[in-house]
């Protein structure tokens, strides 16, 4: 006798294998009840912007418009946002300071009065000691174009370079003395000093208005830093105050470390030239002091410059203090500036330019100045943060 169980069996396989095509059938059926919505979403999106043309590009309308408006809001507060900017690296840059003394048991408010008031009393000292000597050397210079131009022609200088490159050079001593003592450009001047002037009075309107910001971001940086932190998750918060010190402390050691090295050039610089006796010293410091705040290439900037003008009272002195300055420049580089830079992070000199480059050409010498701790804090995000994600992933 047959043991039914095998047929039994085999119906209820048959039964289950004829379901599953027919779901597999149902599923692959275009107006099936499980067809998959996301498929079909792009094309029912794309159906109801052809339908709805006018819907559709009031829209697009709509957002382009508030784009320009925002671009234009942008372009007009401009000035107000370096300012601000501006005056956010000058707390981060003084707010070391500060720190120093609350190690010595100074309270940050006594630290703040205490650090702005011996910057006003080094400033105003700089400016009553070497703001008339510039100005009287820079009216000097005016008064002594003519004068300086005819010493040039009679100097060897010249003479060498006549016989190495021929009237040439003739012609451009004659074109810049033309230039310089034509009435018309004389007048030109004129208008510019009064141009000048206005750029004088906007700058220290500016100045007031950022001293004042970095006064009120230096007092309130902590509690900036902490609301900043609050603002990400609590399990991320350890690690980000972590790196909001590291950033504040590289930005304030690099800013206070390149006002360092400016002073520096310009000490040197006021040196050479009163030692070989060449014009206007007190103007080339000054001039060494705001070149050389501009990174990297600051000094190289000011050091063919003051060549260049030094060849004016002749070669000997012009190739003394090229070698000299020289010399300095390979001290500052492998000396000072890792010691005063020691606190700031380390970026690679391509991207010290690229960044100077790109925050030069955007904001002047301003975006030079801050281009490089941005370069660094962009840079310690990248190693501290996407690195280790990436990192993680296998």
């Amino acid at each position: 006798m047959n043991d039914p169980t095998p047929t039994v069996s085999s119906s209820a396989e048959a039964a289950d294998s004829s379901r599953s095509t027919a779901d597999s059938d149902a599923r692959s059926t275009p107006g099936a009840i499980g067809s998959s919505s996301s498929a079909a979403s792009p094309t029912r999106s794309l159906w109801v912007i052809l339908e709805s043309p006018f819907s559709a590009g009031l829209m697009l309308t709509i957002g382009g418009l508030a784009a320009y408006a925002l671009g234009a809001a942008v372009s007009q507060l401009a000035t107000i946002l370096i300012y601000i900017s501006f005056a956010m690296f000058a707390g981060l840059g003084l707010d070391p300071l500060v720190r120093f003394l609350e190690k010595r048991n100074v309270k940050r408010g006594w630290g703040i009065v205490i650090v702005y008031a011996s910057f006003a009393i080094v400033f105003v000292g700089a400016a009553l000691l070497l703001l008339p000597a510039i100005v009287k050397q820079v009216v000097q210079f005016v008064h002594d174009i003519p004068g300086i131009v005819s010493d040039f022609r009679a100097s060897d200088t010249y003479s060498w370079l006549i016989a190495n490159f021929g009237d040439q050079v003739s012609t451009a001593v004659k074109d810049v003395e033309a230039f310089l003592t034509d009435p018309t450009h004389i007048a030109a001047i004129g208008g510019g000093i009064v141009q000048v002037g206005t750029s004088i009075a906007t700058t220290l309107s500016g100045l007031i208005i950022v001293l004042v910001l970095s006064l009120y971001f230096l007092a309130s940086l902590p509690s900036i830093k902490l609301s900043f932190n609050r603002l990400l998750p609590a399990r991320n918060r350890a690690k980000a105050a972590e790196m909001t010190e590291t950033i504040a402390d590289s930005i304030g050691g690099y800013l206070i470390g390149m006002v360092i090295l400016a002073f520096a050039n310009s000490v040197v610089a006021l040196a050479l030239h009163l030692a070989l006796g060449l014009p206007f010293p007190a103007l080339m410091a000054a001039l060494a002091f705001g070149i050389t705040l501009i990174p990297l290439v600051g000094s190289v900037v000011y050091w063919v410059v003051a060549t260049a003008l030094a060849l004016f009272t002749g070669w000997l002195p012009a190739l003394i203090f090229a070698a000299v300055y020289l010399v300095y420049m390979q001290l500052e580089a492998y000396v000072l500036t890792p010691r005063v830079m020691r606190r700031a992070i380390s970026v690679p000199g391509a991207l010290v330019v690229i960044g100077a480059l790109i925050g030069g050409t955007l904001l002047g010498l301003l975006g030079a100045l801050v281009a490089i701790p941005l370069t660094a804090s962009l840079l310690l995000i990248v190693k501290q943060v996407f690195v280790p994600r990436q990192d993680a992933k296998l």
